[in-house]
């Protein structure tokens, strides 16, 4: 052989999607820029927190200017920033992350990029690959026309079972191909004019090569042809592989007698314009009925089916390699075949589960665009709307397509380049974006897509590299629990951010108030570093084992823009900051008048905050709903155990000697411990009626809304 190097690095088709690869920037995930900004809001108020306190002790304690004392009032200020930070924030973050990443492994998702398993939850579109993901990808042959007459074809799958008969008559009542002259030409052509195999292993049939000529291979097989006999007879010379730009294959062949025959198939459009005669019952070279073969096609299309033409030509025996030049014109239209890679029914209800979750679901071709529009009707996607095609993308700017890609659901005839264009378009109108792909040059869209996706059994390596996720069974049903699992996961960082603010807030509100009113501190600071680090850390853990909720697919995409401290969240953190303020703040100042010690009053002070954190764990496994419930109290067992933790840790603290050294800590009675329970369950109970009432307005205002 010799080969002819065109171009070289950089230059090459590879190259350019390396360019394109490097060229193109991955978006911080929604909930990174979340955090980022819910951090610099705490850094900057705790900053502040702190400054403000040192300086109203170093004013209160003025008559005292020795170094100790300032010492004092610093580390204090230190130990209140350290408590108003919510340090696990990141840990448990990414340790939620992990679990869920964990959870998506055993439902065959393999998670590539950790934030991306989040980011899954905030979509808001899914663009998806049809062959394969949204259907079975096991092309069938389901009906063959002809000039003169329409067959539908028995069997499904690759297994060579079943036959032809006439439209509207009993799959029981085969033809017969010798009286139909126009099939076995066709079979021929489907068979040699086809780089896939079949064999036979353990009594299923496997494919190597491409589904949609696997199909065609398999309709040979059930006319009757002997495939290696018919490759001896017609053995191949040359051949145009099918190219995404030209959408044809086209084969040359020659026999013994030294007849030469080129078979070519491909789209319909492209084949009928390399055509001018047409086989029919009563003269193999008929003039061609273009309108007829169109509508033909458009038929097809709207029954679902991929549409390839069949046609072939005679050429010179001396000819022996081919060119573009040679299907320029003279061939036979032989008939259309129509195949249909069946919709995954998991992938229907898919789909529909995302619809009623808010998620638009886009669907991306290379079919025809009446075959598209049916199968997408077939999934429900794009229900009584144009598909749009690749073309037409191409005559758009992205301002324009910015504005049709929000109404359009089904892209026909679009290649790997128009992925990306249609990526870039739904990111610019604000929509979070999913994308799957599986072939080289789906690389850059993968990688633009706010979470890439890959395909495991098909997809190529390039693919994968790019992606942040590979769907190891390549079906959409897979994607469709990874985003439940996703929202599940965004959920739990908001239950955690929930819990630990209120606790931390609460923290620093009874060193403040105490201050504000020249009380004698109730908690000092190594005993705020104790509730903080030892006891909040521990509790927090055992949200990140949170079980996704039940209506999670059934709300609304949340707003990429919309803050984790929502209007709610805010008013809910200052509440309970305030009740677990009140509640411990309360019970010291009153242990101080009945007589007890300072160190009593402040171990009851600390015990108080642990334990009100104990009981606010439970409200907050759910934002609005009740925990009032066998699932609300039992449906995280981590909970109890991270709780019954806590508790150990906490009589510890009262009880053991050193500890007592180190805290300040004293022993507390029985009834000094009911007092405790009561003020940390006062915190559950106003907890729970503030929920009640919150539903209970949103009852109200969804009617009118």
């Amino acid at each position: 052989g010799r080969a002819l190097v065109i171009s070289t690095g950089a230059d090459t088709e590879i190259g350019r999607i390396a360019d394109s690869l490097h060229a193109t920037q991955q978006e911080p995930t929604p909930l990174q820029k979340e955090l980022a900004r819910v951090g610099r809001f705490l850094g900057r108020s705790v900053i502040a927190i702190a400054l403000v306190m040192g300086l109203t002790l170093l004013w209160l304690n003025r008559a005292d200017h020795s170094m100790s004392q300032f010492v004092a009032i610093l580390m204090f200020s230190v130990s209140l920033a350290v408590a108003a930070v919510p340090e696990g924030l990141t840990a448990i973050n990414t340790i939620i992350l992990s679990l869920g990443m964990a959870r998506m492994a055993k439902r065959n998702v393999i998670v590539r990029k950790l934030n991306s398993v989040e980011t899954l939850g905030s979509t808001t579109v899914i663009c998806s690959d049809k062959t394969g993901t949204l259907t079975r990808n096991e092309m069938t042959v389901q009906r063959v026309v002809t000039a003169n007459q329409v067959y539908e074809v028995s069997g499904s799958g690759y297994r060579p079972e079943g036959g032809l008969h006439r439209s509207g008559h009993s799959a029981t009542h085969n033809v017969a191909l010798d009286d139909h002259p126009a099939l076995p030409g066709i079979a021929r052509a489907a068979l040699l004019c086809n780089d896939a195999a079949l064999h036979e292993s353990d009594g299923s049939w496997v494919l190597t090569g491409d589904p949609t000529e696997g199909a065609l291979l398999t309709l040979a097989l059930k006319a009757g042809l002997d495939a290696p006999a018919e490759h001896a007879r017609l053995p191949r010379t040359d051949a145009i592989p099918f190219e995404s730009a030209h959408r044809f294959m086209a084969t040359l062949h020659h026999e013994h007698t030294g007849q030469a025959l080129v078979f070519v198939k491909g789209a319909p459009e492209c084949v009928l314009d390399m055509c001018h005669a047409q086989h029919d019952r009563h003269h193999p070279a008929a003039p061609l009925d273009t309108d007829y073969w169109r509508r033909a096609a458009n038929d097809c299309a709207a029954r679902a089916l991929r549409v390839l033409a069949i046609a072939v030509k005679t050429v010179p025996a001396q000819q022996q390699t081919l060119q573009f030049s040679d299907m320029q014109g003279g061939f036979t239209l032989l008939g259309l075949l129509g195949s249909m890679d069946p919709p995954r029914p998991e992938a229907m209800a898919a789909v529909a589960e995302c619809h009623a979750a808010g998620i638009r679901v886009k669907m991306i071709t290379g079919d025809h665009g009446e075959t598209a529009r049916a199968i997408g009707a077939q999934l429900g996607i794009g229900l009584g709307k144009p598909a749009l095609t690749g073309a037409e993308i191409e005559l758009l700017d992205d301002a324009a397509l910015r504005h049709v890609v929000t109404d359009v659901d089904v892209f026909a005839r679009a290649s790997p380049e128009h992925k990306l264009r249609l990526v870039q378009a739904l990111q610019a109108n604000g929509e979070v974006v999913a994308m799957t792909g599986d072939g080289v040059n789906d690389a850059p869209a993968l990688k633009r897509a706010d979470v890439g996706v890959a395909m495991g059994k098909n997809g190529t390596e390039a693919a994968k590299d790019a992606a942040a996720m590979v769907l190891a069974d390549d079906n959409f049903a897979t994607l469709g629990h990874a985003v439940r699992e996703g929202r599940g996961i965004y959920d739990n960082v908001r239950k955690f951010i929930l819990f630990m603010l209120p606790t931390n807030g609460g923290e620093s509100l009874i060193v403040f108030s105490a201050i504000a009113f020249g009380l004698v501190l109730p908690l000092t600071p190594a005993q705020v570093l104790w509730i903080n680090l030892v006891t909040s850390s521990t509790l927090g853990v055992a949200l990140a084992f949170e079980p996704t909720e039940g209506d999670v697919m059934r709300r609304r995409p949340r707003n990429p823009r919309q803050s984790l401290l929502s209007g709610l969240f805010v008013w809910r953190v200052v509440m309970v900051s305030v009740l677990m303020a009140c509640a411990a703040l309360g019970l010291f100042l009153w242990e101080l008048g009945h007589g007890s010690s300072l160190e009593t009053a402040r171990t009851m002070a600390v015990s108080t905050v642990v334990l009100a954190e104990m009981f606010y764990l439970y409200n907050s496994r759910h934002v609005l709903h009740s925990v009032l419930s066998r699932e609300g109290l039992l449906g995280n067992p981590k909970i109890p155990a991270t709780i019954a933790l806590c508790a150990v840790l906490q009589l510890a603290f009262v009880y053991t000697p050193w500890l007592q050294a180190v805290f300040g800590s004293t022993n507390l009675s029985a009834a000094e411990w009911l007092r405790v329970v009561l003020a940390g369950a006062s915190v559950f109970a106003i907890a729970e009626l503030e929920k009640a009432i919150q539903r209970w307005r949103l009852g109200r205002a969804a009617p009118a809304a």
